[in-house]
Formats: C-alpha cells, structure tokens, sequence
C-alpha cells in the first residue's frame, strides 16, 4: 500500500544581524521556501529593517515553518513582513510556525510583522522565543484578525493557538498564551464584544517603561472602536492588551503604540516601512 506524503511545506529561516561600526549588518541569511528574507534596506539610522515573506500566499494546514533570528551585541533588527499573513482551511493538522529570537548584550530586536488572517476552518499553532542577555530591548506584536471580517467569516475558523515567551539569565520575565476554538461565541460580553481584531503587544528592556505607562494615553486618544489597556511585568517588561472595531482603526492603533515604545524604550522616532 502505497502512503500519500504529508500535506504541506517544511519552511526554515535563520538570520544573523551584528554590529558593523554604526551600522547593524545582515551578515548571515538562509532560507527555504516557503519562507523567503528580502534585501534589507535602511529606513533610518538606527535598525536593520527586514521584511519576512512568505511567496506561496500564506499559510496551509501541515505547514511547518521555523525561523531563528540571532542579534549580535549592540546590533538592532526591525523584522516586519510585507503584508498581512493568511492563513488557509485546513481538514487536517494545523498550520505550525516556531519563531526564535537571541538577543545579545544591549542589542534591539523589533518583531512587527502585520496582522494574521484565519480562513474559515483555518488552523494555526504558532510559538514565539525571545531570549534576552543583559541589556537588550525587545519590541514584538501578536496581531491577529477574527477572520475575512468584511465577508462574513469572523470568528470561523478552526482553531488558534499562540504561545509568547521571553526568557533572560535571570529566568522567566514572560509567558503568554492564548488558545481560541472558533466555534465558540468569542465576539460576546465580555470577550472580544464586536472587536474582531486584537493584538498582544510585549516591551521588554530596562528603560522608558514608566514613561511608556504614563503618555500612552494621551498617544492613543479616543479613537471611536478602539479599546487598550497595559500591564507591568514582574520584571523588565509591559503587557498591551488591544482590541479594535474594524482594520484602519486596527492598524493605526498598533502603529501608534509601537511608535510610543520606540520613542520610549530606544529614544528614536517613528519608522515608516514604506509599504504598497
């Protein structure tokens, strides 16, 4: 009896960024589909920007993908993908990306990737490592869209599962995760309550985080179907908590909360990454 192979693609990406006298230099890339890295480019004067893209058009079920991503001392990468990640209708096993980040002394590793989008019936498991030596600064987001709200698909796929850990010499400073069903009613009171889109949004690093706490008020004003609260970790950290009505709202939101962290925990200044 003949066994069909598996469904689905094994993806791995492993970066290298250094210091390289005022510049961080991307100086080690691999990959293989259906994971793929960009040319970086330089957006200011400070970080490594690269942009992660998946070519084949997002995520099936039995995909497996892996990406290691390690900042040298002193270095500073921001990682973003182009545009949102989709996710598709799996009728067997999820979708599994692993992500990992080892950041060295006083190095910065910004992970703004846009938001994900599940597919009705799509399954995903996904698990994101940082690993910070004394010093380093970490700004990562955790988006996710209900589903194609604007067709009617909110809230049908099958399964999410996403796990955020951070770790230090010292121990754990993070663990988060969250495990959705879609059959469930998520959008009632007192869950999601008509917010299809939330975010998880990390900052660890030992500077600014008081200053983050007090001005993000103000930073986000009263944006009408915007909802955003933040929590002190026992150490070295924040915990943002967002939920927004529809995606301008949505992606205006995450876009000012990470230019809040950026002014705050690195003293640099918003960063357009010029996407079409």
């Amino acid at each position: 009896m003949i066994t069909a192979p598996r469904v689905g693609r094994d993806g791995a990406l492993s970066l290298h960024v250094e210091r390289r006298g005022a510049r961080s230099t991307l100086v080690g890339s691999r990959f293989t589909l259906p994971l793929q890295v960009l040319v970086p480019v330089a957006l200011d004067d400070a970080a490594c920007v690269v942009s992660l893209l998946n070519p084949t058009g997002g995520l099936v079920g039995g995909d497996r993908l892996a990406v290691d991503v390690r900042v040298g001392e002193g270095a500073h990468v921001c990682l973003t993908t182009p545009s949102a990640t989709r996710v598709y209708r799996s009728i067997g096993s999820a979708a599994e990306q692993r992500v990992r980040l080892v950041l060295g002394p006083r190095a910065v590793c910004e992970w703004v990737p846009d938001h994900t989008i599940p597919s009705d019936g799509a399954a995903l498991r996904q698990c994101l490592t940082a690993e910070l030596a004394p010093g380093a600064t970490l700004i990562a987001i955790d988006a996710f869209a209900a589903g194609r709200v604007a067709r009617g698909e909110a809230w049908r796929f099958a399964s999410l599962d996403s796990t955020l850990t951070v770790d230090d010499a010292d121990g754990p400073l993070l663990y988060d995760r969250f495990v959705l069903d879609g059959a469930a009613s998520w959008a009632g009171l007192g869950l999601a309550e008509a917010h299809p889109y939330w975010a998880t949004i990390a900052l660890l690093g030992d500077h600014g985080l008081d200053e983050f706490v007090t001005a993000l008020p103000a930073q986000l004003g009263s944006r009408c179907g915007a909802v955003a609260g933040v929590a002190r970790l026992v150490r070295r950290g924040l915990l943002v908590r967002c939920l927004a009505a529809d995606a301008p709202v949505f992606i205006e939101m995450l876009h000012a909360i990470w230019t809040l962290a950026r002014h705050c925990l690195l003293g640099l200044p918003s960063l357009a990454l010029r996407k079409l």
